[in-house]
């Protein structure tokens, strides 16, 4: 498996925006850097705080408490706590595409397997060190207000996956591709949820399988 540097897992610096889709779930966005880093650390304490407590147990004025900032401060940016856990939500997958990308421009993968391996690798090692990513797990849904769709965390992945494809190799514009993206993502997303049921640490050969299934699932799909 590659061993190409990639950035930390946490990233406090990080815009609260979502560089790679359009998707956010602030009431307004921050406009002034200050106002900028309060976002960061509401998102950073509501990461914490969901790692602790459960996202059940999560609340508003916890999370002002931690991030050392007024309850008015949190509902400025966020209508409650769901829309928080929606831009968490986002944030992280930024941040796992912004090391999968560093990944492959490190190490370009030698094949489409490869890319899977290094994909499925970063997502485990999100699990691992990113505080809440296992209980969030990105498959709740993001910005469900929109009427026409629901959209969740292995929604945005696959599109941006099927954005990579169509900027690396000039693959896209095929909705059976679309539609075989999304379920490789959504059943490598449960495989290696299950891994970490069974392991804290994430059981190894549940992370092989899942790296099984979903390279079979793709060689009998894909041309």
């Amino acid at each position: 498996m590659s061993t190409a540097t990639v950035p930390a897992a946490r990233q406090p610096t990080m815009s609260p925006v979502s560089k790679f889709g359009q998707t956010h779930s602030l009431r307004r966005l921050p406009v002034q850097e200050r106002s900028a880093a309060r976002v960061r650390r509401m998102l950073d304490a509501a990461a914490d705080l969901i790692e602790e407590v459960g996202y059940d147990r999560l609340s508003t004025t916890a999370i002002a408490q931690r991030a050392d900032v007024a309850i008015g401060s949190v509902y400025q940016f966020f209508g409650d706590k769901r829309s928080l856990a929606e831009a968490l939500s986002q944030r992280y997958i930024d941040l796992y595409f912004e090391r999968l990308t560093a990944r492959f421009d490190a190490e370009p993968p030698a094949d489409w397997r490869a890319g899977v391996e290094a994909a499925i690798a970063e997502y485990v090692h999100m699990y691992r060190t990113a505080p809440g990513f296992r209980v969030l797990h990105l498959a709740d849904a993001i910005d469900p207000g929109r009427a026409d769709a629901v959209t969740t965390g292995g929604d945005v992945i696959a599109d941006q996956i099927l954005a990579g494809l169509a900027q690396r190799f000039g693959i896209g514009g095929d909705d059976e591709l679309g539609k075989t993206v999304t379920v490789a993502v959504e059943t490598g997303q449960a495989l290696v949820r299950l891994a970490f049921r069974r392991d804290p640490e994430g059981c190894s050969a549940s992370i092989a399988e899942a790296n099984g299934v979903v390279c079979d699932y793709l060689a009998r799909r894909l041309p």
